[in-house]
């Protein structure tokens, strides 16, 4: 009695349901955009809250402070929406397989990035009220350290690639890895842009 032969490329069976195996679509870029989806559900709770609060507190300001100081602020917010334009360049290097180019540009843009959580660490530490200062000072702190969290994942995610991209064929396989944390860090930067002007610009 002969053995069944089991092997794929002489079984015309296991042949046709391997191709079809293959050829399944890759969803992963698909459940990473519900899993931002999902992200900014929590942010807009955030926001309608602070809204909320805003609108109908009689004393939002923690007592002695009058606003924020937004120079600072908005120096940072024009490098960490900058930096979106660094991270698409970067991506577009990596597309044309120039690897250096793509490391350049997505090293500055964690640059960009740390400078940004360094600044935040700066304006938390010159402030006059803290997260139990009312309302206002835990909406606050709240939300710029959900956010800052945020841009802190973003940039350990670009570490990681940036180290990724010196293994050889790393991207043989597509440029899944690349592709969302470049998105992951569009979603922080548009956060942050409501974020500015809900709490800085909106005083």
């Amino acid at each position: 009695m002969q053995p069944v032969n089991t092997s794929v490329s002489e079984n015309p069976i296991l042949e046709v349901a391997h191709a079809a195996h293959s050829e399944h679509p890759d969803n992963r870029l698909f459940g990473f955009v519900v899993f931002l989806l999902s992200e900014s559900v929590i942010f807009l709770s955030f926001f309608a809250a602070y809204i909320v609060y805003k609108t109908t507190s009689l004393n939002w300001l923690p007592d002695g402070v009058t606003g924020l100081e937004i120079r600072e602020p908005a120096i940072n917010t024009v490098t960490l929406v900058s930096s979106s334009f660094t991270i698409y360049i970067a991506e577009k290097f990596l597309h044309k397989k120039q690897l250096w180019g793509f490391r350049a540009f997505w090293l500055l843009t964690i640059a960009m990035g740390s400078y940004f959580l360094y600044g935040q660490a700066v304006e938390w530490s010159g402030l006059a009220f803290g997260f139990g200062d009312g309302v206002f000072g835990g909406s606050f702190y709240l939300l710029t350290g959900f956010h800052g969290l945020h841009v802190l994942t973003g940039v350990l995610l670009q570490l990681i690639m940036l180290v990724r991209s010196f293994f050889p064929d790393n991207y043989a396989k597509g440029e899944f890895g690349v592709k969302s944390t470049s998105l992951f860090w569009h979603f922080v930067d548009v956060i942050w842009i409501a974020l500015f002007v809900l709490i800085y610009v909106w005083q």
